[in-house]
């Protein structure tokens, strides 16, 4: 029955109601069989017998009230109006004898009644004939004609008519009793019949249900026993699939979802502790990010002074550097104007040079006069001693002339010496003046590299405090910035003590899972 369990739940039921309602058909159509047998015996009785025995019955009646008539016309002599009644009535009689005689005799069914009617009708047939005879010979009062014709052969012939009637009615009653019989022994044989099939189909019924109910029950028991120990946290149970209905896919379902949920619970579990673990560790974190960001915020405050009173020493910087490069560059005009000045002296001194160049050549040539003058008054004194007397105002001329010529050469030598000196001194000055041309050259591009220098540095103080303004309105959303981290840390470290504690109640509640 293998395949039957990996059936649809549906098709089982299916299967299982069309194995009753077959059942109940075969049982609907023995009954309905074995009804028909007894309606054909009821309709037999109903149809052929009774009305065959009432119809004996009745001409049986008819027949003896006609004796009767006969009997009451023998008594009534003489009363004609009472043997008129008792005619009408006997022809009353005769009447419904007849026609029930004929109805009768359109029902004959069974081979005796057959036999035996014939020989009945014709009694009657002759009885009647007698009947008339009687009738006519009260009527005419001849009561002695119809009391011999009343005991006569009348006589003989209605017992006779009597005992075969009642043949016929025990025919009929045979028959009748004999179809009752049969109906009873159809009856009771339905009646076993479909107390057996009914037996058979509630066993089968019954069987079937209990199968069904089993095969379909006992899955559903487990896995409401599998739902319920995974309700109260146990999900190490081991699932087996035995069938492919509804509910092995059931339990198929169930064991994924155990196999699911354990690796979940397991995840959970394991997560937990690590977000416990972790919760900790940011709670701490927390805390001590938050000293550190009050201490920040302090470095900060302290640090936004500090950087005030800086902006304040860069404007003064910024203003001194303003008025440096002010200066610088009044001094560099000024060293501009100096080296143009010292240019001029240098080329004053270069002139002085050649001049006193040519002083020095000029006293060279007066030294040169001198010395020929010298010379020449010395050739004259010895021109003037050897003159004599006449030379004598010559020599004394010469003598002068020699004194002068000695003190011009003297005085040419000193004023050599001194122009030799002012020359090396012009020299010296020149080389020092062309020395202090190239330093103020030096200084006016020093001093013009400083005025570029305090210029930029002017630049820079104005950009940097510019910058360190920046910085302070930065340093001030930095504090600003601070505080709310500041804050947001206490309600971070709020929240990890919130969440470790709300991981440590997932991780009681998650302990209730037995997972293996």
């Amino acid at each position: 029955m293998g395949w039957f369990k990996n059936l649809k739940i549906a098709r089982k039921l299916q299967l299982a109601f069309l194995a009753v309602l077959v059942l109940m058909t075969i049982l609907g159509v023995f009954s309905i069989s074995q009804l028909a047998k007894v309606k054909n015996a009821s309709s037999e009785i109903s149809r052929d017998w009774m009305p065959a025995q009432k119809k004996l019955g009745d001409i049986k009646l008819y027949f003896v009230r006609l004796r009767g008539t006969e009997s009451q016309l023998a008594i009534y002599d003489g009363d004609v109006e009472a043997m008129n009644g008792l005619v009408s009535r006997s022809q009353a009689i005769l009447s419904g004898l007849d026609k029930t005689m004929k109805d009768y005799q359109a029902s004959l069914d069974s081979p005796q009644e057959r036999e035996i009617y014939p020989k009945v009708a014709a009694q009657i047939t002759e009885f009647l004939g007698e009947h008339k005879k009687i009738v006519a010979a009260f009527l005419a009062k001849n009561n002695g004609q119809g009391r011999d014709l009343f005991l006569g052969y009348s006589n003989k012939l209605y017992p006779q008519i009597l005992g075969d009637l009642e043949k016929l009615i025990k025919i009929n009653q045979e028959g009748g009793d004999a179809a009752t019989a049969g109906a009873d022994d159809t009856f009771s044989q339905s009646r076993v019949g479909i107390l057996g099939l009914l037996v058979v189909a509630l066993v089968i019924g019954m069987g079937l249900a209990l199968y069904v109910a089993r095969i379909i029950a006992a899955p559903l028991q487990q896995a409401v026993g599998i739902a319920r120990r995974v309700a109260a946290g146990d999900l190490g149970a081991e699932i087996a699939v035995h069938s492919k209905d509804e509910t092995g896919q059931l339990m198929l379902a169930l064991q994924t979802m155990n196999e699911g949920l354990r690796q979940v619970v397991g995840q959970v579990r394991n997560g937990t502790d690590s977000i416990a673990t972790a919760s900790t560790e940011i709670a701490t974190g927390n805390l001590d990010l938050s000293r550190r960001t009050e201490q920040q915020a302090t470095a900060l405050e302290e640090t936004a002074s500090a950087l005030e009173e800086l902006t304040s020493t860069v404007k003064q910087n910024t203003d001194n550097a303003r008025q440096a490069n002010q200066l610088a560059m009044a001094a560099s005009g000024v060293a501009v104007r100096g080296g143009g000045v010292v240019g001029q002296v240098v080329e004053t001194m270069e002139a002085i040079h050649d001049a006193s160049n040519r002083i020095v050549e000029i006293i060279s040539v007066i030294d040169g006069i001198a010395f020929q003058t010298n010379i020449l008054a010395l050739n004259a004194a010895v021109e003037a001693a050897r003159a004599g007397e006449q030379g004598r105002g010559f020599a004394v001329v010469a003598s002068e002339v020699r004194s002068l010529a000695q003190r011009s050469a003297s005085a040419a030598k000193e004023i050599k010496q001194l122009i030799d000196d002012s020359v090396s001194k012009v020299g010296a000055g020149t080389s020092l003046v062309r020395q202090a041309g190239s330093t103020m050259s030096d200084v006016v591009e020093s001093v013009k590299r400083v005025t570029d220098v305090v210029s930029e540095i002017s630049a820079a103080s104005n950009e940097q405090s510019v910058g360190i303004d920046e910085i302070n309105r930065a340093v001030a959303q930095m504090d600003e910035v601070t505080q709310q981290n500041a804050a947001l840390v206490e309600q971070a470290a709020a929240a990890a003590q919130s969440m470790q504690e709300q991981a440590s109640g997932l991780a009681s509640t998650v302990s209730v899972f037995k997972l293996r």
